[in-house]
């Protein structure tokens, strides 16, 4: 059973996303040492998970996020409601909120990364947007290659009652980050996945 403290730092990472130790320590009000015991224990219960963040200088820091039992802790409602929603809607109704939404998505992404002079410039500005609309975003090297890395998605509810959204992120993701540059989705939360994952490779001149 779950104690006074591991509910703050479970309540203090949905309403907070990802986190080290010492900063949920202070948001909670309780010692290093005590959040570090007990997110130990809400990591044994499935609950919260764990990965290391690269600094500028120094060892890594440990970040701490729920997982997705843990996500699962704090129903949305309204999701479900909206997905109820989706499933009277017309097809072609449906399309149009789709395209919709689309639309103005790409017009407030674009204007964003307009000014990125390099795929990482872009690519780290769509995380920071994504992790500002609550998808717990962030941007990763990975050889060649960029990961755009989504631990939740707040609109789960209604993506799985309907692909089209994904379909459209996916397609939008493709549009502001330039022609230059190929984007496929490698895991997909709706689908059962852990996370959602997009791996964005540098297209080379002539292929």
């Amino acid at each position: 059973m779950k104690n006074g403290t591991e509910e703050r730092l479970l309540q203090a990472l949905k309403s907070s996303g990802s986190q080290s130790a010492a900063t949920l320590a202070a948001a909670c009000a309780i010692t290093p040492m005590g959040a570090h015991k007990s997110l130990q224990g809400l990591q044994d219960q499935g609950l919260v998970e764990s990965f290391d963040e690269a600094g500028a200088v120094g060892r890594p820091k440990r970040i701490w996020q729920l997982s997705a039992a843990g996500h699962g802790r704090f129903p949305d409602r309204h999701g479900e409601l909206f997905a109820q929603m989706l499933n009277f809607m017309e097809p072609k109704a449906l399309e149009a909120l789709i395209g919709k939404r689309e639309a103005q998505m790409l017009a407030q992404y674009g204007g964003a990364l307009k000014g990125g002079k390099s795929l990482a410039d872009r690519v780290r500005k769509l995380a920071a947007l994504r992790a500002g609309e609550g998808y717990m975003a962030r941007a990763e090297k990975d050889g060649c290659d960029w990961l755009l890395i989504e631990d939740h998605c707040p609109i789960c509810t209604a993506a799985a009652a309907c692909q089209g959204f994904c379909r459209s992120e996916l397609a939008l993701f493709q549009q502001v980050l330039g022609p230059d540059v190929q984007v496929s989705r490698t895991e997909h939360l709706p689908s059962g996945g852990r996370r959602c994952v997009y791996r964005i490779s540098k297209i080379s001149p002539g292929s």
